[in-house]
């Protein structure tokens, strides 16, 4: 990185200076230099994280509602960024223990002081919760008694048709219980950022029901296609969901959902309008022969995938019917989960009627 010319961030509408420091052992750790006002200039209103610096007896104070899972980056590396924070703004920061929910307190005798270092804080924040595994999306559920027959039907000719084809085997189909549409994926790090979600996703039951006039959709899954450039070389292949009637509610309702749940902060936008794929195949579901801790075989990394070659699949199954099925729902789903019926565990859902 050129240090005359470090990268910039910018988080409600202030634009931050990124020094990224490099400690043994602590590769992730970082520092973020405020770029605003002075101290004079700061507003008497100043808040922070929505909450407002509160004046004390002994001085002024900003409770920040922070994920444990994020503490070790605002303590870094033995306290070290901890105390560079308290240091550079003259304020004291108290954290919770590790593992136990809770708010991060700064306080200090000078207002501008507390809020130059909840705003250090929030960067911090802002910046590793991006970098966390996502552990939430909502979903249209596929997994439509119709759509599984027809599924494990694809399964078994695609098996005995193109087994010989490159990297093709049975392990890289999906659960048929778990047959789904993405629509976007969240990262929830504790029990009230998924209520936070339920709540929002119960926000968008008008407007999805003004869609649907309260009627389920009428879907079909026809065809599939293939993510990347070269049929040859495929690892993920997906059914196509369509309206029955050949309108586009489907695809307004996923961008609808996505607009609004990045308008909330909890969902960060990928692409301009939701790419909707049912997945069938994937590579990251391929086992290896290695054996992994629990005794059963191992899954291939991201860095290992396999991929395998679609070409035949791609055209002997180009007009492939999995069937048609009725929508009624979207599901806020937990990633690596199961429910009784073998779909996600939902933490929240919405119904079209």
């Amino acid at each position: 990185m050129d240090v005359l010319r470090p990268a910039l961030i910018t988080i409600n509408g202030r634009v931050y200076r990124k020094n990224i420091i490099k400690e043994e052992h602590y590769e992730e750790e970082e520092d973020f230099s405020y770029m605003g006002p002075p101290e004079n200039d700061l507003a008497e209103d100043e808040t922070c994280d929505s909450h407002m610096i509160e004046q004390t007896d002994k001085g002024y104070c900003c409770a920040i509602d922070v994920p444990s899972v994020l503490y070790k980056y605002i303590i870094g590396k033995k306290g070290e960024t901890r105390r560079r924070l308290e240091s550079d703004t003259k304020t004291s920061i108290s954290i919770p223990k590790q593992g136990v929910e809770g708010q991060i307190v700064i306080t200090g005798s000078h207002k501008a002081a507390v809020l130059s270092a909840a705003t250090r804080v929030e960067v911090l924040v802002d910046s590793f919760r991006k970098k966390q595994p996502f552990t939430h999306f909502l979903s249209f559920p596929l997994n439509d008694p119709k759509i599984q027959e027809g599924f494990m039907r694809f399964k078994d000719e695609v098996l005995q048709q193109c087994s010989q084809d490159h990297g093709v085997e049975g392990s890289i189909f999906q659960n048929p219980a778990k047959l789904h549409l993405t629509i976007g994926t969240m990262a929830l790090l504790n029990e009230m950022e998924v209520r936070k979600a339920c709540e929002h996703l119960q926000e968008c039951q008008n407007f999805i029901r003004d869609i649907t006039e309260g009627n389920p959709l009428q879907l079909v899954a026809t065809g599939v296609e293939y993510m990347n450039d070269d049929p040859a070389m495929v690892d993920v292949l997906y059914a196509k969901v369509n309206m029955k009637d050949g309108s586009d509610k489907l695809q307004v309702i996923a961008d609808r959902l996505v607009e609004h749940f990045v308008s909330t902060g909890l969902m960060v936008r990928e692409w301009d309008r939701v790419k909707l794929h049912g997945t069938v195949m994937n590579t990251l579901f391929r086992k290896d022969a290695t054996v992994d801790n629990a005794g059963g075989p191992g899954k291939q990394t991201m860095s290992e995938r396999e991929a395998f070659d679609a070409r035949n699949i791609l055209k002997k199954f180009v007009a492939y019917r999995f069937g048609e099925f009725e929508l009624n729902t979207v599901l806020l789903s937990q990633r690596y989960s199961t429910d009784c019926t073998g779909y996600y565990t939902s933490a929240g859902s919405i119904s079209f009627s």
